[in-house]
């Protein structure tokens, strides 16, 4: 690629606009995935793919810091390794490691779209979009802690489980916790589970809370500098 066209797609991702991308990627991973693919080995293979572009847009959509772009794009590299590393030869190990990468590389995202999201400036679409987007990586967190959790201590969770829940199962689970809906087909066993389905179900509705209230005041600060 031209020395220009990677400028003008940096531009491009370290703009508001990069959010709606990021937000967009959340919606299809999270809520279309689940709908069009069939849990076998071609669709795990398919959800891998989206996810992997998912963090290569993470990777984009990183901060100015020089230092903080190369620990983003360093860490979304060696996750993306692990993660095709486990996927084409399987094994518990590779897979707890394919979840421990990926969980520190989502934490990471969410705190980089939240710092663009909430920084000072005027509330715009794009903004809001990032917000939201926030929220959503935060489920994607906890459903990769759920997944790690569950290859380490199989036993952490009881009913609708199954043998091998793949991903989608932890992605429905989690965000059925983040919104307190509980339906209870899949129940947390272990303490640590417990407390992970707790302080979701708590950060799901704080997260709301500060989220308005931030926006709020960033809209009010706006205002009367106008």
């Amino acid at each position: 690629m031209r020395p220009h066209g990677w400028e003008r797609m940096r531009r491009f991702w370290e703009a508001d606009r990069g959010l709606t991308i990021v937000l967009v990627l959340l919606v299809v991973i999270i809520f279309v995935l689940p709908v069009v693919l069939n849990p076998d080995p071609a669709g795990r293979l398919r959800a891998d793919f989206a996810f992997s572009v998912l963090l290569l847009a993470g990777a984009f959509t990183t901060a100015e810091s020089r230092r903080v772009r190369l620990a983003v794009v360093a860490l979304t590299a060696a996750t993306l390794l692990v993660r095709w590393a486990a996927a084409g030869s399987p094994s518990n190990d590779l897979a707890i490691g394919r979840e421990a990468t990926t969980l520190v590389t989502l934490l990471l995202f969410a705190g980089v779209v939240a710092a663009r999201a909430y920084r000072s400036g005027p509330v715009t679409h794009y903004r809001i979009q990032g917000a939201i987007a926030v929220l959503l990586l935060v489920g994607l967190v906890y459903a990769d802690a759920y997944e790690l959790l569950h290859l380490i201590h199989p036993d952490a969770f009881s009913g609708e489980v199954g043998n091998a829940p793949g991903a989608l199962t932890w992605i429905y689970y989690s965000f059925v916790t983040l919104t307190t809906m509980g339906y209870g087909d899949i129940t947390p066993v272990h303490p640590i589970a417990r407390s992970l389905a707790t302080s979701e179900a708590l950060a799901g509705q704080l997260y709301i809370a500060v989220m308005l209230a931030r926006l709020m005041a960033l809209h009010v600060t706006t205002d009367s500098k106008n």
